[in-house]
């Protein structure tokens, strides 16, 4: 009976080791990561070099002609507060005729000018989002190749070594695979009526 119990109680204390046994974690395999400074990318592949160029050449467009609209309406302006009549009559009525006209004009050149700004940003994002989009699969390529895990961004490392640091790879692939990229944002689809 004694040696029953005994039995019993190693057979017992068996089953219940493995379950009591604190389970093994899992071990994952450490992580590696590559960073890719997109901003370089932006700035020093060649699609990014010629629609920089001639994002450039839009935006001083729209600065000379700021320029040009503000030196026009300020000696209109000008002229206009200088030739105001003092009693009414038929000068009055003509000159506030050319004040309404001085108005709308303003109205139509300010219009104009938002409409440049934001085609121009548009524009702007359209070339980054191409750039990007390019640039993805070869980061995901670069990441296989190397046994990356994870991607990151430069700006969101506060260090890191520079053996981790891909940018030029991406950006030397990129300029074989995407040379140039439209500095022209396609049109917006029409609003449904």
């Amino acid at each position: 009976m004694k040696t029953l119990l005994v039995a019993l109680a190693l057979g017992t204390a068996a089953v219940i080791a493995p379950i009591a046994a604190p389970v093994a974690a899992q071990t994952l395999p450490p992580a590696v990561i590559i960073i890719v400074d997109m901003d370089q990318v932006f700035q020093t592949s060649a699609a990014g070099k010629i629609a920089q160029g001639e994002l450039k050449t839009r935006l001083d467009g729209i600065q000379a002609r700021v320029q040009s609209l503000r030196t026009s309406f300020g000696t209109e302006e000008q002229t206009l507060g200088q030739t105001r009549p003092t009693a009414p009559g038929a000068a009055a009525t003509a000159w506030e005729a050319k004040v309404k006209d001085f108005t709308t004009r303003k109205q139509q050149a300010e219009a104009e000018l938002t409409k440049r700004n934001e085609d121009f940003q548009a524009s702007r994002q359209y070339v980054l989002k191409q750039i990007n989009d390019g640039a993805q699969p070869i980061i995901t390529a670069i990441m296989k190749e190397r046994g990356a895990s994870i991607a990151l961004a430069e700006g969101a490392t506060l260090q890191h070594s520079a053996s981790v640091d891909v940018t030029n790879d991406v950006v030397a692939r990129l300029d074989k695979s995407l040379p140039r990229v439209s500095s022209t944002a396609p049109a917006a689809p029409a609003a449904p009526r």
